[in-house]
């Protein structure tokens, strides 16, 4: 697992991290953001060796580095846990911005990503031998990597998202799984009317949750070229989602515990939280987080909006990324690439990390692995085939982790006030707009 709840910055490093967005929006060479001409010699680069420092808070890289230095004893790889997500933006926006101490490579999820490629924070990996990987990973994170012309990570996982419910809950209750949105707000009728302290999910208000349902809708809100950015919640995915969350708040269906609460790892423990809709990854948070209801949780695929649909979208992931700043950037390019294309690919599925690339997606081994937590479903047989079904086109803004962090104030207050998502969205959008015109870009609506 390494796709955590989505965090943001906050404060001063969130306007640091947007305010360089535009500083440098040109092309660069190796030494400011650019590549070097040819792909990399990975075997001379490797053995002439070096130090690399490594941010990431991903457990199952620490075997991966363990296996990489004794493969390569002339490589000594640091590697440092500064914090997920938000702390981990913030103490690498810091490090750019002081011009020291920045790390060689960085953990940086998909929807952050933009944010520093624009800024040319990060190495154009595509002329370090990145172009010649096309086909290598599923077609979501290997879009979430790319800005413009450039490739600015390799995907490290995928969240494909799926239904994961609680068999024994929809069982006891006589409710069948539901495998349209339709029948998913109905469920929630039925479990809820049966026992009142039954929800089938809980939403306090998240922007990925929303976005990523935004996405399986068919939603495109984003639309970035350059600097130029369009932002349209009215679109008709966005009304989709909207439409329907709404009657799941009105009618409260769903449970308002926030996400990776203690008491949210309760809900899901004793069954007043029924489902979630989320990302692939989840499988290892039940596992250590919700023991108490080990065998009683299954996987199905992610309710259609019609009948028959296979469409999903992401939520979550995360890249290794090469800093522009980095000394070290042809080594950095080596290491990013055993670890999330190479052997260390299975070394992180062997911690319970799920991956990003086809290969092992379509392996046999892989598919027909059979999880006890799951009661022995072969649960990667529907999170693999949710990764073929993300809906292409999706689009994160240039500050997309400024925007993440103003969700509350906007959307979010549907949950705890009288406005609806809609009218949320919009705020959420015109707030945006502004911050968007203040630092720099070209936004409309």
């Amino acid at each position: 697992m390494t796709a955590l709840p989505r965090t943001v910055l906050r404060g001063v490093a969130l306007a640091g991290a947007a305010t360089l967005a535009l500083t440098a929006c040109g092309g660069g060479s190796a030494d400011d953001g650019g590549t070097a001409g040819e792909p990399v010699d990975t075997g001379s680069v490797l053995e002439d060796g070096g130090e690399l420092l490594v941010w990431a808070w991903e457990p199952t890289l620490e075997q991966v580095v363990e296996d990489f230095e004794a493969e390569y004893p002339n490589v000594d790889v640091e590697l440092a846990n500064v914090g997920t997500g938000n702390d981990a933006y913030t103490a690498l926006q810091n490090a750019i911005a002081a011009g020291s101490g920045v790390p060689d490579v960085a953990q940086v999820e998909y929807y952050a990503l933009p944010q520093f490629a624009i800024a040319e924070s990060l190495a154009d990996l595509g002329g370090l031998g990145a172009s010649e990987l096309d086909g290598t990973f599923t077609p979501g994170p290997w879009a979430s990597v790319q800005q413009g012309d450039g490739i600015y990570g390799l995907p490290m996982d995928s969240g494909p998202m799926a239904l994961f419910y609680n068999e024994e809950v929809f069982t006891q209750h006589g409710v069948a799984v539901p495998t349209t949105w339709d029948e998913y707000v109905e469920a929630g009728r039925a479990l809820h009317a049966a026992d009142p302290e039954v929800y089938i999910t809980s939403d306090s208000g998240d922007a990925g949750f929303t976005t990523s349902m935004i996405w399986q809708a068919g939603g495109k809100p984003y639309t970035v070229d350059g600097t130029d950015v369009t932002i349209d919640f009215t679109d008709e995915g966005s009304a989709r989602f909207a439409e329907m969350w709404q009657q799941m708040v009105d009618e409260e269906l769903v449970s308002p515990v926030a996400g990776w609460s203690d008491e949210w790892y309760q809900g899901l423990g004793n069954g007043t939280i029924a489902s979630l809709i989320i990302g692939a990854w989840m499988p290892a948070n039940l596992e250590s987080g919700v023991e108490a209801a080990a065998g009683k949780w299954r996987v199905a695929p992610m309710p259609q909006w019609e009948a028959g649909g296979s469409d999903t979208a992401e939520n979550g992931g995360s890249a290794l990324s090469v800093t522009a700043a980095s000394e070290q950037q042809e080594l950095a390019y080596a290491f990013i690439e055993y670890a999330n294309a190479g052997d260390g690919v299975q070394t992180r599925i062997d911690g319970g990390a799920f991956p990003a690339t086809v290969a092992e997606l379509e392996s046999e081994e892989f598919l027909g692995k059979e999880f006890p937590y799951f009661g022995g479903q072969k649960v990667n047989e529907v999170l693999a085939q949710s990764a073929q079904g993300v809906v292409e086109g999706w689009q994160y803004l240039p500050f997309q982790v400024y925007a993440n962090s103003i969700f509350n104030d906007t959307v979010g207050q549907a949950y705890v006030s009288d406005i609806t998502l809609a009218e949320g969205l919009a705020d959420w959008q015109e707030a945006s707009v502004a911050y968007g015109n203040e630092q720099g870009f070209t936004v409309s609506d």
